[in-house]
């Protein structure tokens, strides 16, 4: 059975009137040279070709849709607020953070490594960022990046981070939470104690899946593309090219070898 994700792939046949022979798509597909998709409501054609179709894959397709849906529709940005973004170097968190930039928002990221850090503020623009593994305080380091106290907190990972974020936040803050991979392979699910934080500071806190908001991805183009073409927005990938290193990126996810939006390129037009 093959290993099901998001690619980007070229139409060879089709029964269905909203498809058609030569289209390119993206969208739910599977790990293999040539597939039959039978469910095509996870499927979307691209239209806008003068960007690199690998974008579909991040910037341009699910990341890229999970943070437009958090940031905007849940978190309702202001100019001149504070943001925090964890996991910031993935392809969500690079985008929540140079959008939040663009607004004339205070960024701050938190990365796994001192390369990734770098990259936030220097390719990014962050204007602040640490390396959580190097923080054995991470309210400390909180309280550090945010002395007056966070606005909008973009949740990819949880835990630990989330519990010290509850005790940073501003009154009437907002938390978007898109994921918490700091949890996804532990046995026993770390606890959050500082949830009281919730009511004295009237903070709003939501759970989401970029599913349900799906048909908003006009909206989001209309507002991303013109930032790409305008190079006002950045993005790495980490390219491993042909299908049989997918199993190795895949792995290298996992202990944080990717620098950027890991990418498997199956075949190149």
């Amino acid at each position: 059975m093959p290993i099901v994700g998001y690619g980007v792939a070229k139409v060879l046949e089709s029964g269905y009137p909203d498809f058609k022979k030569g289209d390119l798509v993206w969208g739910v597909t599977k790990w293999e040279e040539y597939s039959l998709i039978t469910m095509t409501g996870s499927l979307f054609k691209i239209q806008h070709t003068d960007v690199p179709l690998s974008y579909y894959t991040g910037l341009l397709g699910m990341p890229g849709m999970t943070t437009y849906a958090g940031f905007y529709e849940l978190c309702s940005p202001k100019k001149g607020e504070y943001v925090f973004v964890s996991s910031a170097f993935g392809a969500v968190g690079q985008l929540v953070g140079q959008l939040a930039k663009l607004m004339g928002c205070y960024v701050v990221g938190s990365a796994g490594s001192k390369e990734k850090v770098d990259i936030l503020k220097s390719k990014f623009g962050f204007d602040e960022a640490f390396n959580y593994k190097e923080e054995h305080d991470l309210d400390a380091a909180l309280k550090r990046c945010f002395p007056e106290g966070i606005d909008i907190y973009f949740d990819n990972v949880g835990g630990k981070m989330l519990d010290a974020v509850l005790l940073n936040m501003r009154f009437h803050g907002h938390i978007a939470v898109a994921g918490m991979i700091s949890q996804y392979n532990l046995d026993q699910p770390e606890g959050i104690r500082n949830l009281l934080s919730l009511v004295y500071k009237r903070i709003r806190i939501e759970g989401f899946t970029v599913y349900d908001y799906y048909h908003l991805f006009p909206n989001f183009l209309d507002l991303v593309l013109p930032y790409i073409r305008e190079g006002k927005i950045a993005y790495v990938e980490d390219t491993a090219e042909g299908l049989e290193n997918g199993p190795s990126a895949l792995v290298g996810i996992f202990s944080g070898q990717n620098v950027g939006k890991q990418v498997v390129v199956v075949a190149r037009e």
